[in-house]
């Protein structure tokens, strides 16, 4: 083939329509903002969300491990814990058996907002217009690319 051919080519995989990234991105902010009415019900914002699903998996967590979990590093976590905490939703206490170490524990409230979140999960699905095996399968396909992504890091 002519090397006018192939320059064409790679051209074309510039375009931002055909970039994997900008797919994920611009789904990313749509996720966002289906997300938004959901979590208004809440009071809390999709950062937020996600600390709160770890701790209703299980409470009463160190800072260190939810941040590792969602790959937030501390200074970026602190903040949101600290909104958590002057909403009601969450308390951090330092733990006594390692002053260093704060723990992240649900309150009352917090355990409550689990109630009013458990119908999120049908109404995003819901939202995507897909069926939840697609669904299933879409996330696989992320987590693997996500996985992959990570270990060459």
């Amino acid at each position: 083939m002519h090397p006018a051919f192939y320059m064409q080519r790679m051209s074309d995989h510039l375009r931002l329509d055909d970039q994997f990234c900008f797919a994920v991105y611009s789904t990313a902010h749509a996720l966002g903002r289906a997300y938004k009415p959901l979590l208004g019900r809440l009071g809390i914002t999709y950062p937020q969300y996600l600390v709160m699903l770890i701790l209703w998996e299980a409470d009463d967590q160190p800072i260190g491990a939810i941040g590792e979990r969602l790959g937030l590093e501390y200074s970026t976590l602190s903040p949101l814990l600290k909104r958590l905490e002057t909403s009601g939703a969450i308390d951090r206490v330092r733990n006594p058996a390692d002053e260093r170490q704060v723990r992240v524990k649900l309150t009352d409230k917090g355990r409550d907002m689990r109630k009013v979140a458990r119908d999120f999960p049908m109404a995003m699905l819901k939202a995507t217009g897909l069926e939840l095996p697609q669904l299933q399968g879409l996330r696989s396909a992320l987590v693997d690319v996500r996985d992959t992504l990570a270990k060459g890091e």
